[in-house]
């Protein structure tokens, strides 16, 4: 009987001391999902975004897996309700998602050296307009029809959409360098890396806009402040001089040095040019 009761007793003794470690391993074993907007088809954003999630799972010490969104809205969706912990977005993507589900910020990209860009308004460079003026009655060229931020601008340069005869949603820059090189379209709009590329090769800049700020890693508002911390201290801590971390840097975009701090204020800016779309 005593050795019975014995037994029992061990054995509680022994179901106490598993259960905090049960617990324990749960929380260490818990995953990190990484979201992102649709700017590729599945399988390149796969490619472009899996070296720096192996980072962050080693950096975090916890899995951080690729959970991708079908598109804008889907990605806007998923970090604002906590669907996913982290996210790389847009900068209008990160204002729509912080506004719905109070999504915060972890770092911004920095590309060429510059943590910031502006979008131009380019005309061949033979082309007789001069001012935005000029551009009334006139055709333009677009890229991606989500990219909100584009009409932002053009919108915010002075020239009112309606004002123009016509406008199209070619999709990339590439493809409106040559609709206006080959007078297809009278202007268009590019980023600046784009602009610059072309300028005095057939391209002339007509407006730009003011600093903006560039796409922008982002965390669900529901992620621990720990974890927020320890992730923004991971993406600091790339660093392109170190063949490693440029490998990982590079797969994402070709054209980013890396990653430095930002701050909701910042997209201000973005938020001031976006407002009419709103009303």
């Amino acid at each position: 009987m005593m050795i019975g009761k014995w037994v029992l007793a061990l054995g509680t003794v022994f179901v106490l001391s598993i259960g905090p470690f049960s617990v324990l391993s749960g929380a260490e074993e818990r995953e990190l999902q990484f979201g992102s907007v649709a700017m590729d088809v599945p399988a390149e954003m796969h490619r472009r975004l899996t070296p720096l999630t192996r980072y962050l799972s080693d950096e975090l010490k916890m899995p951080v897996t690729l959970k991708l969104a079908k598109n804008m809205p889907a990605a806007i969706d998923d970090v604002a309700e906590g669907v996913v912990d982290i996210a790389y977005l847009t900068p209008v993507a990160y204002i729509k998602s912080h506004k719905k589900g109070n999504t915060r910020l972890v770092a911004k990209t920095v590309t060429k050296g510059q943590a910031s860009f502006k979008l131009m308004i380019v005309v061949r460079e033979d082309s007789p307009i001069r001012t935005i003026d000029d551009l009334k009655n006139k055709t333009f060229a677009f890229g991606d029809k989500a990219a909100l931020l584009q009409r932002a601008v053009v919108v915010g340069s002075g020239l009112p959409l309606e004002s123009l005869s016509s406008y199209k949603f070619l999709g990339h820059y590439d493809n409106i360098v040559r609709a206006v090189l080959h007078g297809d379209f009278d202007a268009g709009i590019l980023k600046d890396t784009k602009a610059y590329q072309w300028q005095g090769k057939g391209i002339r800049i007509l407006y730009a806009s003011d600093e903006l700020p560039p796409y922008n890693i982002a965390a669900s508002g529901k992620i621990d402040d720990a974890v927020l911390e320890n992730l923004q201290a991971a993406f600091l801590k790339l660093d392109a001089k170190n063949p490693e971390h440029k490998n990982i840097i590079k797969a994402l975009d070709k054209k980013y040095d890396g990653f430095v701090a930002t701050s909701d204020k910042e997209y201000d800016i973005v938020r001031k040019l976006i407002a009419p779309f709103h009303k």
